[in-house]
């Protein structure tokens, strides 16, 4: 996959190829980085909002047992539901039509990723619904609205609160010299992440 203006391909792993993009995804790099700090599992219980075109949701999916992934809009969470049965995931995936803003329905979940505008508003939601030592992920495009999650995060009395970005750089390798590409996946997004004590 190539997005528009570039000609570096978007490497996606066999479970997303299928997949189809409708309102802006979170990419591998990002997806890796959440999967590896926050130590879901095969037991593991997820609350995800906005479902969006379903990446995030689908790669939890794959990996724990289940996923609850929230989407207020019917065509998004139509598409996200459509990702789901291509990527083979229907059975550990739901897709509940409901503003977030409004809740979280589950508790002790292990996971809540939060990826949609305004997001520090429903830390408190996020801090509820989670168990004690449980992560809260957000995925922000601008580092202001990631300020504001971080101290929204210490606000609700989360503890390990962290901001990061994962940046990728391909390389071209010739055999006149190895060196990095002039183009490159570099900035998507800011990731802050927290644990309830």
């Amino acid at each position: 996959m190539t997005r528009k203006g570039e000609t570096n391909p978007i490497h996606l792993p066999p479970l997303l190829r299928g997949c189809r993009r409708g309102p802006q995804v979170m990419l591998p790099k990002d997806i890796g980085i959440i999967l590896a700090y926050c130590g879901v599992g095969k037991n593991s219980v997820v609350v995800d909002a906005g479902a969006g075109s379903g990446w995030l949701a689908i790669a939890l999916a794959n990996v724990c047992r289940r996923v609850v992934s929230y989407e207020w809009r019917e065509e998004f969470a139509q598409l996200a539901e459509k990702n789901a049965k291509r990527a083979g995931v229907s059975d550990s995936l739901e897709v509940k039509r409901k503003d977030v803003f409004d809740g979280i329905d589950e508790r002790d979940v292990d996971l809540v990723t939060l990826d949609m505008a305004d997001s520090d508003k429903v830390v408190p939601h996020a801090h509820a619904a989670l168990r004690k030592g449980g992560m809260v992920f957000g995925y922000l495009p601008h580092v202001e609205q990631a300020r504001k999650f971080f101290e929204a995060c210490q606000a609700a009395g989360f503890s390990d609160v962290r901001m990061l970005e994962c940046i990728v750089r391909d390389y071209l390798v010739r055999q006149a010299g190895v060196r990095p590409q002039n183009t490159g996946l570099v900035h998507t997004g800011y990731i802050v992440f927290a644990t309830k004590k």
